[in-house]
């Protein structure tokens, strides 16, 4: 996969990301959510799948409202990220944990 197909992933999942109304239910944000995860896993966007299974943990242990929306600027950094290997997914999911222990 070259640089353009990163780059246009990347814009797809940040417009995406950008198009979730946070304040909508669970019922319709884990469908969307869940479709990020699938095809940051196909691209290899390790922070973004990290960050899409935490969100989706934090949204089935019943976070909404503006928590939501700290998660999805967390998803977002994610994408932007320049590095997508294993230690920067590393560093979103100690991000992640912090944000679920509290």
């Amino acid at each position: 996969m070259d640089d353009m197909d990163i780059l246009a992933i990347k814009a797809l999942l940040a417009r995406r990301i950008a198009a979730i109304d946070w304040r909508a239910g669970p019922a319709r944000l884990a469908p969307e959510l869940d479709q990020i995860r699938v095809a940051a896993e196909q691209h290899r966007l390790l922070p973004v799948v990290t960050v899409a299974q935490s969100l989706g943990t934090a949204i089935g242990r019943g976070e909404r409202g503006v928590l939501v929306h700290d998660w999805l600027g967390l998803l977002g950094e994610a994408v932007a990220s320049g590095t997508q290997d294993e230690a920067t997914s590393r560093a979103f999911a100690a991000a992640c944990a912090v944000r679920l222990a509290a």
